[in-house]
C-alpha cells in the first residue's frame, strides 16, 4: 500500500477527527491546541478496512442505514464505524470510501450529532488541520473557492482542495452538510493531474447525495 493511497483513505477518515479539531478552534469557543486530532486520525486509519478498488464507472448506491442518508459511490464501499470525543460527549460516526485506480478516492461520513454544533467553516478548518498532520513530505492541503450552498434544503459548504509542496500533488473537493440530527461530509480527492476526473466523480457523488 503506497503512502498516496493511505493519504486518500486518511482524507475520508479525517472528516471524523475534524469534529475534534473544530471544537478546539478559537472561533468555536475554545483555545486548546488541536493535537488530539492527529492521534485520532492515525488511530482511525490503522483500524480502517481498506476500501475495495474497482474500475471507475461501476457506481453503486450506498446507504447509511442508521440515518437513511444515501449517495452513489464509484464502487462497493466498506463501512468504518467508530466514535470521536466531542466536548463532553462521544459522537458515533460511519465512514464509507472507495478507491478508484488512477483517479483517487471518494466517500462520505455521517456523524450522529446536530450539524450546526460548529460552524461549517470551522468543520472545514478542522478537516484541513487533521489532514495536514505531518507523516512525511506529502505536501500541505488547502481549500479555495469556499462557498455556502444548500443540499436537500439543508445548509452546506463547498470547497476545492489542493496540495502543494509534496512529491505528488493532490486535488479534491469537499461538501459539508448540516442536518438537524447529523453532520455529513462528502469528499473526493486524487492526483492533481487528474483534477477533471476527480471533479466529475465529486459532482456525481454530491448530485446523488440525499439527506432524508
Amino acid at each position: 500500500m503506497t503512502h498516496r493511497s493511505r493519504t486518500r483513505r486518511l482524507a475520508l477518515l479525517c472528516a471524523s477527527t475534524a469534529l475534534v479539531t473544530a471544537g478546539l478552534l478559537p472561533s468555536a469557543g475554545a483555545s486548546a491546541a488541536p493535537a488530539p486530532a492527529c492521534a485520532a486520525a492515525r488511530h482511525g486509519l490503522a483500524l480502517a478496512p481498506p476500501p475495495p478498488t474497482e474500475p471507475a464507472g461501476n457506481w453503486v448506491k450506498t446507504t447509511d442505514p442508521p440515518s437513511g442518508i444515501t449517495t452513489n459511490l464509484p464502487g462497493t464501499a466498506r463501512v468504518h464505524r467508530s466514535s470521536v470525543p466531542v466536548g463532553d460527549e462521544t459522537v458515533d460516526f460511519r465512514a464509507y470510501g472507495v478507491e478508484v485506480p488512477q483517479d483517487g478516492a471518494a466517500g462520505f461520513t455521517v456523524h450522529d450529532m446536530p450539524g450546526d454544533r460548529f460552524a461549517l467553516e470551522d468543520n472545514l478548518k478542522g478537516f484541513l488541520i487533521a489532514y495536514n498532520q505531518p507523516e512525511d513530505d506529502d505536501g500541505t492541503l488547502t481549500s479555495s473557492q469556499v462557498r455556502r450552498t444548500t443540499a436537500d434544503g439543508r445548509p452546506a459548504l463547498d470547497a476545492r482542495l489542493s496540495s502543494s509542496g509534496g512529491a505528488a500533488p493532490e486535488a479534491g473537493f469537499i461538501r459539508i452538510v448540516s442536518d438537524d440530527d447529523h453532520l455529513v461530509m462528502a469528499i473526493t480527492i486524487g492526483p492533481a493531474e487528474n483534477r477533471k476526473t476527480v471533479e466529475e466523480m465529486h459532482e456525481r457523488l454530491v448530485s446523488s447525495l440525499h439527506v432524508p
